[in-house]
Order: C-alpha cells, then structure tokens, then sequence
C-alpha cells in the first residue's frame, strides 16, 4: 500500500474560554485567527488559528459542556506515562531569550532539562496543555 499523505494540516486542542485561549496563542505565540464558528453537531464553538510563516494551524474547541484536563496531564513525565496525544513540539533558536520572554508574560512553565545537548522547555497554555520548546 502506497502512502498518500501530502500534507500535516492541523492539531486540534479543547479549550474553556475560547477568547482567552485564542488571545494567548496570538500573543505568546504568534498565531492570527484565520476562521471562527459554532458547529451545532458538536455543541461547540470552532476557531482555527494559524503562523503562515510555519505553514501550521491548531483547531481550538470551546465545547458548552467542557470538561477540565486531569491532574495527571498536566505534569510532562506523568503525562507521557499516559496512553495518547502528548504534545505539540516547537522548534525555539535561543532557549534563553525563550524562556526571559516566557516569564516576562507570566507564562506557566512546566518542566525545563538539556537532554543530549538540547534544551528543553515545556510550558502550559491557560487549560493546562503541554506544549514543547527545544532548541536544537
């Protein structure tokens, strides 16, 4: 069987507030709102968020009825001991300047290590998802 796969389109993430989320994507990350719904089928308000400049969107989900990450995802070794989707990883070009910015904006960081010469910076969005930055 041949694989067909052409392109990587989006990761999708479930938010609780859909403009605080979108809000710190934009600004911690450099993401721009790029489309906007309610999808009566899922109960849920959809936007998409995209860097052009990475070719990369996140599908954010406000669901009516969300329900709150669990503990134990919220903490990067615990949360890889769990069967399913981790993480987004980013590639960072100065971990220092990453992380200076990072407090600058009350960012939650999670965990930071130098693995195989790496460095590693794992930080949370406003629900608590893990994301990875590593500077190669």
């Amino acid at each position: 069987m041949e694989n067909h796969v052409i392109k990587i389109l989006h990761t999708g993430i479930s938010v609780k507030d859909m403009d605080a989320s979108v809000e710190w994507y934009e600004k911690i990350l450099g993401f721009k709102k790029t489309k906007d719904f309610y999808a009566p089928p899922l109960g849920a308000r959809i936007v998409f968020i995209e860097r052009a400049d990475l070719g990369y969107e996140i599908e954010l989900f406000q669901y009516d009825d969300p329900k709150p990450i669990p503990a134990d995802r919220l903490v990067p070794n615990t949360d890889l001991q769990t069967i399913g989707t981790k993480h987004m990883a980013v590639q960072m070009d100065d971990a220092k300047a990453t992380r200076e910015f990072f407090v600058k904006n009350n960012v939650d960081i999670a965990h930071e290590v130098t693995m195989e010469g790496e460095s590693v910076i794992f930080i949370r969005d406003p629900d608590g998802v893990l994301i990875e930055f590593i500077a190669k």
